[in-house]
């Protein structure tokens, strides 16, 4: 896995990003049959967008993710919230293995992995997570809509073609949420010995501020090219002036790519 998230970004990250909706985690909860004694593992967890919301439904989670400010950020909220039967762990997906030393084989209800694969090897890790879950375990891969410069409305083509300019690159990486994507992990989740692959959608909308659509894509750029302080209020006066004024509303469709074990 990749890491370049790390202070102000993490920092952006834990205060921008966008959650998941209440009718994702009770999609994973039915799907993997989650109940009070179950652990699930949250793989790139960042800080805590869907470890928070299962650790209620589960015994415990575990928040795996291999930047430090990510954790330290995902520790803070939980203790905020009172919610104390998750573990952050300093980790990435190399490191399953060693997981699952530490727990045990079949002890693992789910594997949650929520917009980090493209970081990962995925066929690798779907490989190493077999052995982890316990029968009617598995895997889900979530992907919580398409980046904010990517979807298909006036005010996103605007801030892409800004975004481009600025950083004088063509910007095309869907982070793991196209349908190729999609149908790319689904094979591997079958290669690797899941059985009943398939995927959820779920529609939702949102409004967002300009602050809370600049602060998104600050917590979307690599810590060596997020710009510096003195330099952000004229990078994003500059994005604000090529917008349509706003808000700014987001249609997202949440995948949950689901595979088992039998």
């Amino acid at each position: 896995m990749t890491v370049g998230f790390s202070g102000e970004v993490a920092e952006y990250y834990a205060k921008y990003r966008r959650g998941y909706p209440s009718p994702v985690i009770e999609a994973l909860q039915a799907a993997f049959a989650l109940d009070a004694d179950d652990v699930v593992l949250d793989l790139g967890c960042g800080t805590g967008q869907l470890a928070l919301p299962l650790a209620s439904r589960v015994r415990s989670v575990i928040g795996m993710d291999p930047e430090p400010d990510m954790l330290r950020l995902a520790g803070e909220t939980a203790t905020g919230q009172g919610v104390r039967n998750v573990t952050w762990v300093l980790g990435a997906d190399s490191d399953v293995p060693a997981v699952g030393a530490l727990l045990g084989q079949k002890s693992v209800a789910m594997t949650v992995i929520g917009q980090a694969l493209h970081w990962m090897r995925h066929e690798e890790l779907f490989r190493a997570l077999v052995p982890l879950f316990r029968a009617g375990g598995g895997v889900a891969v979530v992907a919580n809509g398409t980046p904010l410069w990517l979807q298909d409305c006036a005010w996103s083509r605007a801030l892409r073609a800004c975004l481009e300019d600025h950083f004088g690159t063509r910007l095309e990486a869907t982070c793991g949420t196209s349908a190729q994507d999609r149908r790319r992990y689904a094979e591997a989740l079958q290669a690797a010995g899941f059985a009943g692959v398939r995927e959820t959608l779920i529609d939702y909308s949102d409004e967002l501020s300009f602050d809370e659509l600049i602060g998104g894509v600050y917590s979307a750029i690599p810590a060596d090219e997020l710009p510096g302080r003195d330099d952000r209020p004229a990078f994003a006066e500059r994005i604000h002036q090529s917008l349509p004024s706003g808000p700014y509303l987001e249609r997202v469709q949440v995948s949950v790519l689901m595979g088992r074990v039998t």
